[in-house]
């Protein structure tokens, strides 16, 4: 798929310096819903793009930068609440009868399913730095009508992460390499991301573990004042 993208990504590049930012704020809300579209041939050539000072406003790399992963974050999460307002509205029967229309077989969606169903809010935090589930956990969320601010916040969280990651990866190739092309950024960036997810599943691993302290901590301390409380009980 990637292959077959590449010819549009170099006319893409070619309006970056005026385009970018819509660009990437279009492509990641795609990216982020249903429709299947790697998030690496977007903000990695970003970040690419920002350091070779072609991205929007030109010659400004940081400000470039920045204006890249804030718009990138932004359609992460709008691709996000489409998916969850879909699922909300639709329900879990139709989106098993017809999703497969839609580039969701339900296979896909039982599997996302069962990943939010034993792990709870937290997975749609740590399923947006996972390949393939990220753009799914949504709709399991939505189905369930999880609180729409924990949503917000754990689906932001997590797509702030993965989006300064692409994006900082792009921006470390165009500060250091000359004649790369665009194929080969690409190539090049997503053999990096596999190449490290372990440390991408350890990160989202200690997140976890630290969420669960926070919320035991809180909780219990919530719990605590209240049989405390005079007439608590």
């Amino acid at each position: 798929m990637i292959d077959a993208l590449i010819p549009y990504l170099e006319k893409a590049a070619a309006m970056a310096p005026t385009w970018g930012p819509l660009l990437v704020l279009l492509f990641m809300t795609i990216e982020s819903s249903f429709i299947p579209f790697p998030s690496e041939v977007v903000m990695i050539p970003a970040g690419f793009l920002s350091a070779r000072g072609e991205f929007f406003p030109p010659g400004n790399h940081w400000g470039a930068l920045f204006l890249a992963v804030v718009l990138g974050i932004a359609g992460s999460l709008l691709g996000a609440f489409l998916n969850y307002w879909l699922s909300w509205k639709l329900g879990r029967p139709f989106l098993h009868r017809w999703g497969k229309y839609f580039f969701l077989p339900p296979p896909r969606l039982e599997r996302a399913e069962e990943i939010f169903r034993e792990y709870g809010d937290i997975t749609t935090f740590v399923c947006r730095l996972l390949p393939v589930i990220r753009q799914l956990i949504s709709i399991p969320a939505g189905v369930s009508r999880m609180h729409f601010g924990r949503f917000a916040f754990f689906t932001g969280a997590g797509a702030a992460l993965w989006v300064v990651f692409l994006a900082g990866l792009g921006f470390w190739f165009g500060s250091h390499t000359r004649d790369m092309g665009y194929a080969e950024l690409v190539h090049k960036g997503k053999e990096f991301v596999s190449g490290h997810i372990l440390w991408i599943l350890l990160v989202s691993a200690a997140a976890v573990v630290l969420y669960a302290w926070i919320h035991k901590r809180v909780v219990g301390s919530g719990r605590k004042q209240t049989v405390d409380t005079p007439g608590g009980e």
